[in-house]
Formats: C-alpha cells, sequence, structure tokens
C-alpha cells in the first residue's frame, strides 16, 4: 500500500515512533510537531492523508480537524485519542475526522484505518473527476473509456471509420457493439445516410430473408404487397447485422452472394436491385469454433470480417466501471428530476470490485435502479442490487502453508483453466489464446471436467 502520510504530533518522540512503523509499511510519512506548519504543508503539498494527536498545545486536534475540513475537504483526517475517551473521538468526528484510533496504538490497527482512509480519498477524487468528464462525454456522444483496451478501441474506430470495408465487431453480450457500430456510421464518409439494424436472432428464418432481401407481391402467403429489403432500405448507408453468429445455416450461402454480387433479388422477384452499404455485423459467439464445427460459413467469415474489433468485457476495464457509472447516474438522475450528484466511496468500491457478468447493459440498469431507490445526493451501498452488495472477490489459491492444504497439479490445472473462461465470458477461442494452448486442447479439457459435452460448441 502506498500512500503520503502527514503526523502531526507536539512530542517529536511519538512523530518519529509513528513514522518508524507506517514507513516499512510502505507509507511516504512526513511529521511535524507544529499543527500551524501542518496546515500550510497541507495547503502546499500533495497528501493523501493526515494523522495528528487530539491533545497538543496551542491549536488542538479538533481545531485542526476542522480547518483541515475545511480549506482541504478532499483529505480525510485520522485523529489518535485517550483510550475511553468517548466523547472526545465524537467531538473529532463531527468536526469531519474520518476516522479515530485510540492509545496505546497498535501499529496493524493503525495500518488499517490508514490504508482505508488513503483509499477513501483516491475513490473520491476519482468519482469527481469521472462525474466531470462523464458529463462532457455524454454531451459529445463519445465512447466512453479510459482503460488501455477501451483507448485502443477509440483510435481504430478514429482509422477506419472513413473506410468502406466490411466490419465484424465481437464481444460479449452488453459490451456495447450496437454504439460502436452507430459511432462508425456517425463518423463515416455515409453518415448523411441511413442507418439500418437488424437482429439475426430475433426472427425466424423465412421472415429474416424477406426482411434483408425484401419480397414480390404474392410471393407468399399474405404477401399482398411489395416489400422493399434492409439491403436497399440501407442504400448509401450503413446496414447492421446484429448477432450474425445466429444466422441460420441455409441462409448464409444468399447472404455471401448478395454481399459478393452487390445485388439483392427479392423474394418471388425476377430482378435484381443494386445497393451500396457499408457493412457492419455484431457477434457475442465464437465465429472461429462455429466455422471449425461447421455452423458457420467460413467464406462468408472471411467476407464479414474484413476488419475486426473486440470489445473488452467491462471486468477488464478497470475505472471506466464508474465512468460509465456516473454516467448513468448523470442521465437517470436528470430524467427523474432526482438531487443525486455521484458515487459514495464504499459504493463505488463495490461497482469496481464486481465482476460485471452483464457488461456495460448489467451496469446501466444497476444504475438506473439505485437513481430510483436512492434517498441521498450520493448513491450507497445499500442502493445497489443485493447481488452486488454482496459480492466478494475470488482468487484461485493454488498453495498453502499447511501441506494438507496442497493439491495435485491436475487440480491447479483445473482451478486455473475454469477461472480463466470464467475471466472471459466462457470465449474458448481467447481462453485458448490466454492459457497458450489450442482450442481443441481446451475442448478436451473442458469435457473432462464436465463443462462441456464433445457436440457443445457454443460460447455462453
Amino acid at each position: 500500500m502506498t500512500g503520503r502520510v502527514l503526523i502531526v504530533d507536539d512530542e517529536s518522540s511519538v512523530c518519529e515512533a509513528l513514522a518508524a512503523g507506517l514507513t516499512p509499511q510502505g507509507f511516504q510519512v512526513r511529521w511535524t510537531t507544529s499543527a500551524a506548519e501542518a496546515l500550510e504543508l497541507v495547503s502546499g503539498t500533495e497528501i493523501d492523508t493526515v494523522l495528528t494527536d487530539l491533545n497538543m498545545g496551542g491549536m488542538s486536534g479538533i481545531e485542526l480537524c476542522e480547518r483541515i475540513v475545511l480549506n482541504r475537504p478532499d483529505i480525510p483526517v485520522v485523529v489518535i485519542t485517550a483510550f475511553g475517551s468517548l466523547d472526545t473521538a465524537v467531538a473529532a468526528i463531527r468536526a469531519g475526522a474520518y476516522d479515530f484510533v485510540t492509545k496505546p496504538w497498535k501499529i496493524e490497527a493503525l495500518t488499517l484505518v490508514i490504508e482505508r482512509a488513503v483509499q477513501h480519498r483516491w475513490l473520491r477524487a476519482e468519482v469527481k473527476r469521472l462525474r466531470q468528464q462523464a458529463a462532457d462525454a455524454w454531451r459529445c456522444e463519445e465512447i466512453l473509456g479510459e482503460s488501455a483496451a477501451m483507448r485502443n478501441v477509440q483510435a481504430l474506430i478514429v482509422r477506419i471509420a472513413e473506410a468502406d470495408s466490411s466490419v465484424l465487431i465481437t464481444g460479449e453480450s452488453g459490451t456495447g457493439k450496437e454504439v460502436v457500430a452507430r459511432a462508425l456510421h456517425a463518423r463515416g464518409r455515409r453518415r448523411q445516410g441511413p442507418f439500418v439494424a437488424i437482429n439475426c436472432a430475433a426472427m425466424p428464418e423465412t421472415l429474416l430473408e424477406s426482411e434483408l432481401f425484401g419480397h414480390a407481391r404474392g410471393a407468399f402467403t399474405d404477401a399482398r404487397n411489395a416489400r422493399t429489403g434492409l439491403f436497399v432500405q440501407a442504400h448509401g448507408g450503413t446496414l447492421l447485422l446484429d448477432e450474425i453468429g445466429d444466422l441460420p445455416l441455409p441462409l448464409q450461402p444468399k447472404l455471401l452472394r448478395v454481399l459478393q454480387e452487390r445485388v439483392v433479388r427479392p423474394v418471388g422477384g425476377s430482378e435484381e436491385v443494386a445497393f451500396d452499404v457499408r457493412l457492419i455485423a455484431t457477434t457475442n459467439r465464437d465465429l472461429d469454433t462455429a466455422v471449425d464445427e461447421g455452423r458457420f460459413r467460413d467464406d462468408l467469415y472471411f467476407r464479414i470480417n474484413v476488419i475486426h474489433v473486440t470489445l473488452p468485457p467491462l471486468r477488464a476495464r478497470g475505472s471506466d466501471v464508474l465512468l460509465l457509472a456516473q454516467t448513468f447516474l448523470t442521465r437517470y438522475a436528470a430524467q427523474m428530476e432526482k438531487r443525486v450528484t455521484g458515487l459514495s466511496p464504499p459504493a463505488a468500491k463495490q461497482l469496481l470490485d464486481y465482476r460485471w457478468p452483464g457488461n456495460v447493459r448489467e451496469l446501466q440498469n444497476c444504475i438506473e435502479r439505485a437513481v430510483a431507490l436512492t434517498e441521498f445526493e450520493q448513491l450507497t451501498v445499500g442502493d445497489l442490487p443485493e447481488k452486488i452488495q454482496a459480492y466478494h472477490p475470488s482468487h484461485v489459491v493454488v498453495a498453502g502453508d499447511d501441506p494438507t492444504e496442497l493439491v495435485p497439479l491436475e487440480e491447479v490445472e483445473r482451478r486455473y483453466i475454469l477461472r480463466v473462461m470464467e475471466a472471459v465470458g466462457g470465449n474458448k477461442t481467447d481462453a485458448a489464446q490466454v492459457l497458450g494452448i489450442g482450442r481443441k486442447t481446451l475442448y478436451r479439457k473442458l469435457e473432462q471436467y464436465g463443462v462441456v459435452s464433445g457436440a457443445d460448441g457454443d460460447d455462453p
């Protein structure tokens, strides 16, 4: 743990003892025996927390705490009070102290309190920064994210927006694939044209074919009028084929021909109609595996996968969670006309710890619910859904000090493979890359673990 700590006590021996105990814990420690000097240091130096005694000559610890809270409310103050002096401790909290410890102090307990204070300051600063950034970014309709993974996505979008090449956007459900598709259209040369989207998993094969290619009058029962297909409707613009991994296999060669020839023949029609669209496809499926197993044509895959954009899961985006949360909070607070300005540090920490299996969509629903329920200006942990409140991070444990706790290498491998599968959202191609093994090897191991059957190739 790192953090910059200022110790204030009118006895230099106490300051030296505290510094000697905290420095080995990883803190950068400064100390002073003067409360007035402490105020000067707080005003002109970057400090993460102040640790002060209450009973000092001249300016008391209570007065010092009040003045720090008034001038630098972002710096938490931890006070040291005599054992059993409850009234004094309450007075310190009322003066704005973050926490207190009692004498005689123990370095382990003191370290824990200071770590929490430093983390509290960092989270408050991050929430404040992201609150302003979220407000600006929302107005600009940008793809939000400061993580390295999202910066790569943003840079790629800028580079390919003006091109007409087909784009395949992959990622787990809820990662924002359609948002990226719309951003590509909005920044591209076809932005004045239409943006037409269809979900390939949302309708049966015959209806989907009619929607894509159109149909002539009388082509089938109830076809009383001719209908223009989406390829022609999107002429001059962009056509988004959402969830193309669920496209029925019999329809795939028809789509391939349309993409190759750039003409479409309506169902039941005799004339072909030319069109000019940019194709963007999205999927949460592992198409490499689908191709290997014969569920997706390789020639169609190569046709749509000219440029590949991979969206990272939310759990891999670090503090982007808070940026997105603040963005949604600002939106829903305005819609509901509620004075909700941000996240409390404990709520922010819980959002960062949670794994977000539903990705951005789940986070958005979580914040909408929290804004609707909260009674405060800041969202608290109690405003979050119960499963997020109760979530605790899990880690793979591969060893222990007790020899009886040690497990065979095969069991270590099993735990690690399943942990990687969880981290990549069940995508076997990504998991194989992380593990450094082939997909067939991974499938065989998963079969051994009873996770998939020999015929199971779908990803969750």
